[in-house]
Parts: structure tokens; C-alpha cells; sequence
């Protein structure tokens, strides 16, 4: 597997672990709470499943398969075991109502129009339509001051690779223009020092994966000098809001 897959692959690793409580009580207080004792494993669509992290997830829970436009994506669910084909967001190859769940996560930051993806989404569900996690990069906070610009770096970084960063913000918006009365919610994303230490490496990692090439061997380097410096002082902050839908129909 080429590396930049192995590097994505630990990033959707990372953001597993950091939401897969969260994940589990808003399938416990949606789709799971639908299906009586004794009933099967509600069926679930994961649009823009990736190499299966969060499908292996849930499928203790749900009767999963997944889609995504990456053939080797796809390649990566079926050695996990995983129901995976080859298909766009855009158009899902499934008839209308076909599952009791279609959800989605981090993906709607990445495609050209998330509103078609939200109602495709909604045309395939037969009751929950969720957007599982998406981040709003314009809200972020990074603190001690030296370290504010790693904000615009990261939105030009995902802007010059086609994403949105500020996607979050825009959910209630996507699924009211199609037909979906939402809840909207943010996840609990605030670390502490240790965590911030224990994550230090891999949230580098990322971090010189997202920004523009330009900023990667000079500016960022300085500010990760400042970032060891307030980690090492205890003074270190960062947030960045990740939102969640939820729509039943």
C-alpha cells in the first residue's frame, strides 16, 4: 500500500478513536433505539467509506456495506472483511428506501456539491439520513498567539486540494435544502496536555500533509518549534469544531 494511503489510513484511524463514543450514542439514541429485541441488525450505508475504519466500527451493530470512488479504498474493507464496492457519492447505485441508515463522515468537506451527496443520501434511507462528522476549520482556535496561523494554513491547504473547510457550519443548510429537518450538534474536542503530547506526532504528521508545500519547510517549521515550546510549558490550546447531523425522515 503506498504511503500516503498508510498516512491517510492512521488519520482515520485517529479520528475513530477520538468519536467513536460519540458515534455510538447517536447510533443508540437513532437507528438502534428503531429495531425491536430479537429483530436483525439495522442495515447501514456508509457513503465515502475509505478503507473501512468506521464500518469495522459499527458492524458489531449494523448490518454495514459500504461505497466509495477509490478502487483501492475499497480493496482495503474487503481484506478487513468488509462489503465495499466501487461507486460516486453523487449517484448511489441503490434504490430508493433501500437501508435504515445512510450516514456519512468527512466526506462532504472533500466533494464538489454536498447538497446532491446529502440527497442522494436522503433518497436511499428509508428513515435516518446522518452526517456523522464533518469539521469547520474556520473556527479553530490554536493558542499561545504564535501559533493562530496554523488556521488560515490549514484552509488554504484543504481549499487548494478542492475541500471545504468550513463545512461544518453549512450541515443545516445542506440538508434544509433537501427536505431534512436537522439536529446539529458539535462533539466534545478539547484535549488535554497529555493527549495533546501522546497525539503530538501523528497531529504533525497530518498537519504537514494538509498545509500548501510552500509553508511546510519554513513557516510551519518555526511553528512547530513554538508548538514544542508551549507543550513543554503546559500552555498549549487547540479546538477545532467537528459538527454532526441528524435527520429522521
Amino acid at each position: 500500500m503506498p504511503s500516503s494511503i498508510c498516512t491517510l489510513d492512521r488519520q482515520l484511524e485517529r479520528q475513530a478513536g477520538w468519536l467513536k463514543n460519540s458515534w455510538f450514542w447517536i447510533l443508540n439514541r437513532t437507528v438502534l433505539s428503531d429495531i425491536p429485541d430479537g429483530r436483525s441488525k439495522p442495515t447501514a450505508l456508509d457513503v465515502g467509506c475509505g478503507p473501512g475504519i468506521v464500518m469495522e466500527t459499527f458492524r458489531n451493530r449494523l448490518d454495514v456495506r459500504g461505497i466509495d470512488r477509490d478502487s483501492d479504498m475499497v480493496a482495503s474493507c474487503r481484506t478487513r472483511g468488509l462489503e465495499a464496492q466501487v461507486s460516486i457519492a453523487e449517484k448511489l447505485p441503490y434504490k430508493d428506501g433501500s437501508f435504515d441508515l445512510v450516514y456519512c463522515s468527512f466526506l462532504l468537506l472533500w466533494v464538489k456539491d454536498p447538497a446532491v451527496v446529502v440527497k442522494e443520501m436522503s433518497r436511499v434511507s428509508r428513515r435516518w439520513v446522518i452526517c456523522l462528522a464533518e469539521p469547520d476549520f474556520g473556527g479553530r482556535l490554536d493558542y499561545p498567539d504564535e501559533l493562530s496561523v496554523l488556521r488560515s494554513l490549514i484552509i488554504k491547504g484543504i481549499e487548494e486540494q478542492g475541500g471545504d473547510p468550513c463545512i461544518g457550519r453549512k450541515l443545516r443548510s445542506l440538508f434544509s435544502r433537501n427536505g431534512l429537518d436537522s439536529e446539529i450538534g458539535i462533539h466534545q474536542g478539547i484535549w488535554g496536555i497529555d493527549r495533546l503530547v501522546a497525539e503530538s506526532d501523528d497531529e504533525w504528521t497530518w498537519l504537514e500533509m494538509t498545509v500548501k508545500p510552500s509553508a511546510r519547510d519554513g513557516q510551519l517549521k518555526d511553528i512547530r518549534q513554538a508548538w514544542r515550546s508551549a507543550l513543554v510549558a503546559g500552555t498549549l490550546f487547540q479546538y477545532n469544531p467537528t459538527f454532526y447531523a441528524i435527520a429522521c425522515k
